[in-house]
């Protein structure tokens, strides 16, 4: 038997890049098929995109909002574990004490669920005569990191909007992630212009894998998401691309190839903490 390290130096990640319609059930039974679809190619690691239960939109939060756990959660378990998966739950609309959240629910190979997070960073932007969207209007912010562990690697969690920040790649990074997920639906304006570049950035800066999984595009949507869930290398290269339609993307992921390039270029131990320091302020 090969020793631990090696046996388990590369697994098969999967993006399911979703055509979410208004039927929430339509959407849980197409998400599952495409889970069982992804398993059956080899993947060990599937994620789902930002809001794949519901239309993306803030009149759609409250309506299609669910507690955790819930529908859409529970049939999340079940696929994991029919699948014997690591399974990202993209994002649902979770109602919890009054408060509405964007949030992440993961799983096991055995259905439990792992962790759950909730976007930290609200997406709030006004660009004139393009686009004005204000996840604040019923959304409320996450306040905690979360990170879950796999036989092969660690990986840590954020939400479309969140990529724009930095220092939750970083603190991630800190915390032993070698690979991070990022459920997103970026839009016709930020897509073409920012959805690679940040995804490059945090793949360079924290010498890691980073992947994003988006929705398909429909171009009847209120809210007409870029798609392109892509894998991107921690040299920064982008190992895996879909377009705009219904896709699952796969993606190797080589750990190896990941302890090379750090080893190659030594960042982490030629930072100036002595000068600056990134500091997470809760555990």
């Amino acid at each position: 038997m090969l020793p631990r390290g090696r046996a388990m130096a590369t697994f098969r990640l999967a993006l399911v890049q979703l055509q979410v319609s208004s039927f929430k059930s339509e959407n849980l039974a197409r998400a599952c098929g495409l889970v069982r679809e992804a398993a059956g190619r080899g993947a060990k690691v599937v994620s789902l995109p930002e809001c794949f239960n519901s239309p993306y939109g803030t009149k759609y939060f409250p309506e299609y909002a669910e507690k955790i756990p819930g529908e859409s959660t529970q049939k999340l378990s079940e696929v994991a574990k029919e699948c014997s998966v690591y399974l990202i739950g993209g994002s649902i609309p979770e109602e919890d004490a009054g408060k509405l959240y964007n949030t992440c629910a993961v799983f096991g190979p055995d259905g439990t669920l792992l962790v759950k997070y909730r976007k930290l960073h609200l997406f709030d932007i006004d660009i004139p005569g393009k686009i004005t969207f204000h996840e604040s209007k019923t959304l409320t912010p996450g306040d905690s990191f979360s990170t879950f562990d796999t036989p092969y690697c660690r990986v840590g969690l954020g939400i479309c909007y969140d990529m724009r920040f930095a220092e939750l790649a970083q603190i991630y990074a800190q915390r032993g992630c070698q690979l991070l997920v990022y459920p997103g639906a970026f839009n016709m304006t930020t897509g073409p212009a920012h959805w690679e570049l940040l995804q490059r950035g945090r793949a360079v800066d924290n010498q890691l894998y980073v992947a994003t999984a988006s929705p398909a595009r429909d171009e009847q949507a209120s809210y007409v998401a870029w798609g392109h869930s892509t894998v991107v290398s921690p040299w920064g290269e982008v190992v895996a691309k879909a377009g705009a339609e219904e896709t699952v993307v796969y993606s190797d992921i080589d750990l190896k190839k990941l302890a090379e390039i750090r080893q190659q270029i030594p960042i982490f131990s030629q930072k100036r903490s002595d000068l600056y320091a990134v500091e997470a302020k809760k555990p």
